[in-house]
């Protein structure tokens, strides 16, 4: 009878922790580059959002500036010790932070990225983000047929060297545009065509000081493609200080409020708009999920891009202004 009583009482006992550990509340972290960029404030903005939705508690930590390494890898561990079992994470170093999430995913945590794929991918269980090769395509198609018969004088306001969204982003630029040879994998920045490029990381201030550069080598450029809108609002900017502002084609990636009302100014000509509201409430839906089920996420998943433009073109299609603005992030 004792033996039972003590059998009934152990399988009691692991039923309730059993249950208990499937009802606890799922703890979630974010980690971004910086808590001050619009993107990464839309991103906070759909995780929050999301966790409330489905009962989860998110955790929240960023590097102080873009690159900060060492403080994105405090965040993660803070939030390991604390308890997520789900790490969502845009990579300012996508080499350097392999050591950390290595150690968080033999803790049994599952990583997942945002925007930014690591080096290698392999590095986390799961990528979502904007499709930035197709991003870039998009825009140098749009380029192209707003060129028409002119001949292109080309400048780049990159990312910063080696950084694969710069890299993607400004390979599918050129193979939109039309230059033969460049793929998605293709392993570094390459310049082909390009009189002038410069790394602007995606700073409005480093931006214009970039264009004023490439004006000083080139002063007929009349084509500009940026990493981001802040590089290509700052690109404007030395253009306009040098008179050469009016026929000049600027076209970038974002999507963000600002950036959009600039394409209605026509300071922007076109941009590729992503989504980081969905790359977050996505992720903290696959966190929830497997805290419920234990399955993990796997691959990448494409958050979707749409070409945001005042004039359309034949066979390169877009949405205007309106729609941007409808599905921009910061302020509107």
């Amino acid at each position: 009878m004792r033996k039972t009583a003590l059998m009934a009482a152990l399988g009691a006992s692991a039923l309730c922790i059993a249950l208990a550990q499937s009802t606890a509340q799922p703890i979630i972290g974010l980690i971004t580059k910086t808590d001050s960029n619009p993107f990464f404030v839309k991103m906070k903005e759909g995780a929050e959002a999301e966790a409330k939705k489905l009962g989860a508690k998110l955790l929240s930590g960023a590097g102080k500036t873009d690159g900060d390494n060492a403080g994105q890898v405090t965040a993660l561990e803070n939030m390991v010790a604390a308890g997520a079992k789900t790490i969502l994470i845009t990579a300012s170093d996508s080499k350097g932070i392999v050591p950390a999430l290595t150690k968080a995913r033999d803790a049994g945590v599952m990583v997942i990225a945002l925007d930014t794929p690591t080096d290698p991918a392999s590095a986390v269980d799961a990528l979502f983000a904007t499709d930035n090769f197709n991003a870039g395509v998009l825009i140098g198609k749009y380029a192209k047929a707003a060129m028409g018969s002119k001949k292109a004088v080309i400048a780049a306001m990159d990312y910063n060297p080696g950084q694969p969204v710069g890299i993607l982003r400004h390979n599918g630029f050129l193979a939109g545009f039309g230059m033969t040879g460049i793929t998605a994998k293709t392993p570094d920045q390459v310049d082909t065509g390009i009189v002038c490029s410069q790394n602007s990381f995606g700073d409005q201030a480093k931006g214009q000081t970039a264009m004023e550069n490439c004006l000083q080598k080139n002063p007929n450029i009349n084509l500009v493609y940026t990493i981001n809108e802040p590089a290509a609002a700052g690109a404007y900017q030395a253009l306009k200080a040098a008179g050469k502002e009016k026929g000049v084609i600027i076209v970038s990636v974002d999507g963000g409020c600002e950036g959009i009302r600039n394409v209605q100014k026509g300071v922007i000509t076109a941009t590729s708009q992503q989504y980081p509201l969905k790359m977050a409430a996505m992720g903290v839906a696959a966190g929830v999920e497997y805290a419920k089920t234990g399955k993990k996420v796997s691959g990448y998943t494409d958050t979707g891009v749409t070409l945001i433009a005042n004039r359309a073109y034949a066979g390169v299609p877009s949405q205007n202004g309106a729609f941007g603005l409808a599905n921009c992030w910061g302020t509107k």
